[in-house]
């Protein structure tokens, strides 16, 4: 079928083998760890993969699409002014159990309460839990929105914004901040002084309840009995599977050799040629969709010489981004990236092209910001495979080179994934190679999350670059729902952004999955965290 369509926690239960995977057991090969198994406190795509099977938001996407529906939230209604929400929450929704401890009552409005206000309080008891950071929670806009959230009953609440956004439905099925979490679990675990359990025994609503993980070997899942989905009748949210395996693979070609062997039966990131051959295998099932994923290479304006636009500028003239392209991505399953909002928006702006290959004019502008000798720099590739960076160690390999032949010289320099982005967020790096996805289906979310000076404050913006038009303008497109409005607002943010250059937009890539024939009901997220639910498994 080709469908176009840091954490070293206990080990939990016995060691787990491949070789005794059975017919009910879903096997997922995984690039990565988690960063840890509290989601609000994370940033990776590949973390919120791993959490999303054990937690649960109020408003979720039906799988395979970008369309919102009710998950702990049944119903919802706006105020005529578009600043109040009221929610109306899922009766006999249960917290999974672990082998300490077993709820005593159902998710209730306590619970949405305690999982935001755990985030913004800092005087909170289980603010500091963890790491004691919240970096979507401010980075996304979220924070800045949202002026309370109120009980109103045991099953109702009141968000109330400090102004009208188009997206906020959407931001609240965000896989990282918007997870609803257990206050009673939280109040048992601080009574005992056994706090870690936190992140190394999580505790959900989610179709699969967390079962134990092993660093750089597996995570696992069984299926929850209890799911207020089942009850619902809604198969399409819920485990198709007795129970599942994350299986940490950081090699792609790893990952291929194993799915071909059946020893996974799903996998993501591969690389572009056994994606490419792959479409010709009857025994292999390629799942594809157009994205907004984008890959990039970020300028930390804070360190010299990079708070130079005309550095900032020369730098991306230099590198030959059309030979990276033929080399790391291959075939058609990434495009080159003008303007910092994909096409698969409405809003994006065709007319920005990619900056040309013109080492020559790079030279002059290196000249211009008195650097006619080129410097020297530092390069960071990051160590996974993403859709949108196959192979950021080669890329920046064809940097290098590029970067030479103007006399910038570029070391090369990486890390462990969870380092990588810690650091990044920082602000250590002077360049870094990384890439964005879109959690949710509003054309503002990286917009205000990558790119905003709020969240140059935060890190989550590692170009750590604040221009005041561009937030703006990308503000102003949030306060109406008329498209033309808010495409013209997102195009003069995204030109501001390409003439300001703090980072050189790479590729906008594919949203590739590779299954076993064994696998149905699978699907593609469009964007968000890649759910599991629904998906059966073949004898």
């Amino acid at each position: 079928m080709y469908t176009k369509a840091r954490i070293g926690l206990m080990l939990v239960g016995l060691a787990f083998s491949t070789s005794h995977l059975n017919a009910a057991t879903l096997a997922y090969c995984s690039e990565t760890n988690p960063e840890s198994f509290d989601p609000p406190q994370t940033t990776a795509q590949s973390t919120a993969d791993a959490t999303m099977p054990i937690f649960e938001t109020l408003i979720g996407m039906t799988p395979g699409t970008t369309n919102l529906r009710g998950f702990l939230a049944e119903s919802w209604e706006a105020s005529e002014d578009g600043k109040a929400y009221t929610f109306h929450l899922r009766r006999g929704v249960k917290f999974h159990s672990t082998a300490t401890w077993t709820p005593t009552r159902d998710f209730n409005a306590d619970d949405v309460i305690f999982s935001f206000k755990r985030q913004v309080d800092a005087e909170h008891p289980f603010h500091k839990v963890g790491s004691g950071l919240y970096p979507h929670y401010a980075g996304s806009g979220f924070q800045g929105l949202v002026s309370s959230v109120d009980k109103v009953d045991d099953y109702t609440v009141k968000f109330t914004l400090v102004r009208p956004d188009v997206a906020f439905l959407a931001m609240l099925s965000m896989g990282t901040y918007a997870v609803m979490m257990s206050e009673e679990y939280s109040q048992a675990l601080t009574a005992s002084g056994e706090v870690d359990k936190w992140y190394a025994e999580p505790v959900g609503t989610g179709a699969f309840k967390f079962v134990g993980f092993q660093r750089d070997a597996w995570i696992r899942y069984q299926a929850n009995p209890d799911h207020w989905a089942k009850a619902a009748g809604f198969p399409e949210l819920t485990s198709g599977v007795d129970q599942m395996v994350f299986l940490v693979t950081t090699d792609p070609a790893v990952r291929f050799a194993k799915l071909q062997a059946g020893e996974c039966h799903i996998i993501r990131f591969a690389n572009p040629a056994d994606i490419i051959s792959s479409r010709d295998n009857p025994d292999i099932d390629v799942h594809e969709l157009a994205s907004a994923d984008y890959g990039f290479v970020a300028y930390n304006v804070e360190k010299k010489p990079f708070d130079d636009v005309r550095v900032r500028q020369a730098l991306n003239y230099a590198i030959n981004k059309q030979a990276i392209m033929e080399t790391i991505f291959r075939g058609d399953i990434a495009t080159l990236a003008g303007g910092v909002l994909p096409p698969v928006f409405a809003g994006h702006d065709p007319s920005i092209e990619p900056y040309a290959y013109d080492p020559e004019r790079a030279k002059a502008l290196l000249a211009e910001a008195g650097l006619p000798d080129g410097f020297s720099t530092t390069l960071w590739a990051m160590p996974v495979v993403r859709a949108y960076m196959p192979n950021a160690k080669r890329t920046a390999e064809l940097m290098q080179q590029d970067l030479a032949a103007v006399g910038v010289k570029a070391e090369i320099t990486t890390m462990e994934w969870a380092d990588y982005l810690q650091k990044s967020i920082e602000g250590q790096h002077e360049m870094a190679i990384l890439g964005w996805n879109y959690a949710y289906a509003d054309p503002g979310q990286i917009l205000k999350l990558g790119w905003s000076c709020e969240t140059a404050v935060t890190g989550l913006n590692r170009s750590r670059w604040c221009n005041k038009d561009y937030d703006a303008a990308v503000n102003a497109a949030g306060l109406t729902s008329v498209e033309a409005d808010r495409s013209a607002n997102y195009k003069v943010a995204q030109k501001i952004f390409h003439d300001e250059a703090p980072a050189l937009l790479l590729a906008y890539a594919k949203k590739i999955a590779l299954t076993s024939p064994k696998v149905s009901g699978y699907k593609v997220a469009p964007v968000g965290q890649q759910p599991f639910v629904g998906v059966t498994l073949a004898d």
